[in-house]
């Protein structure tokens, strides 16, 4: 019997390509529809999965709830997590559409940067497939006509669901979800994902409940290369950064002999000095090599993406504003300054090369101190052994429900019992209580208790049993700033001559004086002055400058990372040196083992040492940054309640540093109850500045829940202003409304975001479970040396650090160098 192949097959066929097995899994369920979730390699095929499946929805009939909207209208929604992927896959849902979509379907799309003119044409005449973002989507449902024009809407997708699901943008796609499954029940969501731990969890938060769910995972046989640029003398010693001068070279050598190259760094302020020392080795690659990341102008990112696409650039230093999506073909390598802090941003930027079924990918990562060999070695198994992070959601954000319940009141209003049962069919809110649920409508209708006097915040009101928005003012503001992205206030940076370069922080810009040299985009440039939110610049006489500071360039190290790397430690402890990374790090391993001992599972290693500045004691949890933070504020509190003492702190991925004035009392550390997990909550809060924690937090909550307006076009408040704003809204609301749940939201924020404190909780209870090994150091050994770096930086210059450096190096060296004492 012969077996016609599907039209779909049969595209694949005119173009020589064989559909795979995932891709075919995907177009029957979603015929069937049934939503799910696609996990597949990146460059794979997810797209053409899913939207081909798409297409075949739109070919056969699907029934009356389909056809609630206008005929020619719009039909499948497609999501992207950024901006600059949506005009790269607006090209790429085009190409099958004259061989499978039904007659004169379109594609468009839908940004914060689509001009007025596009908009306005989608306004007269709806594409039947549009790709957006969040927000975008968020601003279709403000419309007074929203239900008419996306109540057709059969297909909703969502690509790099991973980006998004564990973030505040992720409730409010779930929101949009609820509000288009209630307009059409049928409706069919799909995520897109090549980088997941929890795949159950994240397809069943996405697709909501009452539909019928596949999970298709891609299997294609994809060869990945994971190497590491070992440094020539990698030493005994380690301390952030201090390999980095030492890899130029290497990297320079790497991009020479390789194809198109992505160089990936961790943060905005890497990017430009490693850009720059390109350019120092090999001047004659100007234009040839290129910058980018978030804080360029739009017109600099777009002429890169399309160089990198050519296949024009020899190598592009990037951060993680080129991880996700966009097909680059041309890229071969991709080199990772530093460790990637995590096994799924690791995958996801390996994928950036050989961006192609049957095409190898290879990420080379560049240690820029040694401790980051151990690391490298650690993600390379991890990720051979599939160990990936998991993400969850947001708990019942209450500023996203504040946000969303204005959204829905000016996109036709709403009935109270109506859209409590809808918000409560988002996964992130199926916990929301009707109590909580009035809180959030009287907070938007009166301001709640503090803020009925102000017309302003009297938002929504009933008319004719519908909660709708009434004033044109309210409605402007709120289009205006719909989203949950709350960055740090920036500035344009322009020339005096004309042109602009991007934007930059306005907390950097506050710093500098007219004369001032700082580094960006590429540039040594010189500070003129500011006027109405604008750096203005001109090119520098100098050869250096400042290089800017971005808010959030501290990434902590994963569960999954500390836990590959305290392995690879079990295992050098035990004399297995098998990988070349651990190689390369054997001496600084043997050093530490020499003076120390190493940090193993199951064993809590202690260090204590006098110096001149006072008595060190050094732990090692391997809990990551953030963890840290909350652990040193906790334990040095606690040392504090035995014995009064002054205390510097100092932390990074694998332990913290606690520096006394005087010699502390220990008793605690040696009956366990230092890390007594019990009244953790009251003992973290006590230990904190926690007020100024949850201030700092509400800012964002303020924000994203309207109380706060950052300024309409060309004219934004400044960082100074919006500050001023939300810390007054604190302060009344602490006074006047202390049951307010947007303040105990940002305390709830603070503990579960910034500190962590469920893994704070797990770290105190291994820490009380584990064998303690304490150890009195003659010298620092390499980690503790490591903890002192971090903390010597905040106190000294660049000069009387190296230094200090000097001299505790020639010591430790000295004691490696003697005949072996016992301890």
């Amino acid at each position: 019997m012969t077996v016609t192949p599907c039209p779909e097959s049969r595209w694949f066929e005119s173009l020589g390509w064989q559909p795979f097995d995932f891709q075919q899994q995907v177009w029957a369920a979603m015929a069937q529809g049934r939503s799910g979730l696609l996990h597949a390699t990146t460059g794979s095929g997810k797209t053409l999965a899913v939207w081909l499946g798409a297409l075949r929805r739109a070919r056969e009939p699907l029934g009356p709830a389909a056809a609630a909207g206008p005929a020619p209208g719009l039909r499948v929604l497609w999501i992207t997590p950024m901006r600059a992927l949506a005009a790269d896959t607006t090209r790429a849902l085009e190409q099958p559409l004259a061989a499978l979509a039904p007659p004169g379907w379109r594609v468009a799309m839908r940004t914060g940067d689509t001009l007025a003119a596009e908009r306005a044409r989608q306004d007269r005449k709806a594409p039947q497939a549009l790709v957006t973002t969040p927000e975008s989507l968020s601003l279709m449902l403000t419309r007074e006509r929203a239900h008419e024009e996306l109540a057709g809407v059969h297909t909703l997708i969502v690509d790099e669901w991973h980006e998004l699901l564990g973030s505040k943008r992720g409730v409010q796609v779930q929101l949009a979800v609820a509000r288009l499954k209630r307009w059409n029940p049928g409706l069919v969501v799909w995520g897109l994902s090549a980088t997941l731990g929890n795949l159950q969890e994240a397809m069943s938060t996405l697709a909501g409940p009452g539909s019928e769910h596949v999970l298709v995972q891609g299997r294609v046989d994809k060869t990945l290369v994971i190497d590491t640029l070992l440094p020539a003398e990698p030493g005994r010693f380690s301390w952030g950064g201090h390999l980095g001068a030492q890899m130029q070279q290497p990297v320079v050598d790497e991009i020479e002999r390789s194809g198109t190259t992505l160089v990936f760094t961790n943060v905005r302020s890497q990017a430009e000095i490693w850009y720059q020392l390109l350019l120092q080795a090999r001047p004659e690659w100007a234009g040839l090599v290129a910058l980018h990341h978030g804080s360029l102008d739009k017109a600099v990112r777009e002429w890169v993406e399309a160089g990198l696409k050519a296949g024009t650039l020899k190598a592009v230093v990037a951060t993680s504003s080129l991880d996700l999506g966009v097909d680059f073909l041309p890229v071969e390598r991709v080199l990772q300054i530093g460790s990637a802090k995590g096994v799924a941003r690791l995958l996801q930027r390996a994928g950036r090369s050989g961006h192609a079924p049957g095409r190898p990918s290879r990420i080379t990562l560049v240690p820029t101190n040694t401790l980051e060999l151990v690391e490298a070695a650690a993600v390379r198994r991890a990720a051979q052994a599939g160990r990936v992070e998991s993400r969850s959601t947001p708990a019942k954000p209450l500023d996203v429900l504040v946000q969303h319940l204005v959204t829905v009141a000016l996109g036709g209003g709403f009935e109270a019992d109506a859209l409590f049962e809808e918000v409560r069919s988002a996964p992130a809110y199926a916990s929301l209580t009707r109590e909580e649920f009035d809180w959030a409508l009287a907070f938007c209708e009166r301001g709640g208790q503090s803020l009925g006097a102000y017309p302003d915040y009297h938002r929504i009101r009933l008319v004719e049993g519908r909660y709708r928005v009434t004033e044109r003012s309210i409605a402007l503001r709120h289009r205006l700033q719909v989203g949950t992205i709350v960055g740090e206030s920036s500035m344009l940076v322009k020339w005096l001559s004309g042109g602009t370069l991007g934007t930059i922080e306005e907390g950097f810009v506050a710093r500098l004086s007219p004369g001032d040299c700082f580094v960006f985009a590429g540039r040594v440039l010189e500070f003129v002055r500011t006027r109405e939110m604008v750096a203005w610049v001109k090119k520098a006489r100098r050869a250096s400058g400042t290089v800017p500071t971005w808010a959030g360039s501290k990434m902590p190290l994963s569960t999954e990372l500390a836990d590959a790397v305290q392995a690879m430690l079990a295992g050098a402890a035990q004399g297995d040196f098998f990988d070349p990374e651990m190689q390369a790090a054997q001496p600084m391993l043997q050093a530490q083992a020499r003076l120390s001992r190493l940090p193993v599972p199951g064993r809590l290693l202690v260090e204590h040492h006098r110096s001149r500045e006072g008595w060190h004691l050094f732990v090692y949890p391997f809990a990551g940054r953030n963890v840290h933070i909350g652990l040193a504020q906790l334990l040095a509190w606690r040392l504090a309640r035995a014995q009064p003492n002054t205390f510097s702190l100092s932390v990074n991925d694998y332990g913290l540093e606690i520096l006394a004035a005087r010699e502390p009392v220990l008793d605690a550390l040696e009956d366990g109850s230092l890390f007594e997990p019990s009244e953790l909550l009251a003992d973290v809060m006590a230990s904190l500045n926690s007020g100024e924690l949850a201030r700092r937090r509400f800012r964002e909550i303020a924000r994203v829940a309207g109380l706060v307006f950052s300024g309409y076009p060309g004219a934004p408040k400044s960082m100074k202003q919006l500050q001023a704003s939300s810390s007054l809204f604190f302060d009344v609301f602490r006074q006047y409304d202390p049951a307010n749940r947007l303040l105990t939201q940002a305390e709830a924020e603070v503990l579960s975001q910034e500190l962590e404190l469920g893994r704070l909780r797990q770290a105190l209870g291994a820490m009380r479970r584990a064998t303690l090994d304490r150890v009195e150091l003659r010298v620092p050994g390499p980690f503790a040396l490591a903890l002192m770096v971090e903390r010597l930086r905040e106190e000294l210059s660049t000069e009387k650090l190296k230094d200090r450096l000097d001299r505790i190096l020639e010591q430790a060296e000295r004691e490696l160098d003697a005949p072996r004492r016992p301890r």
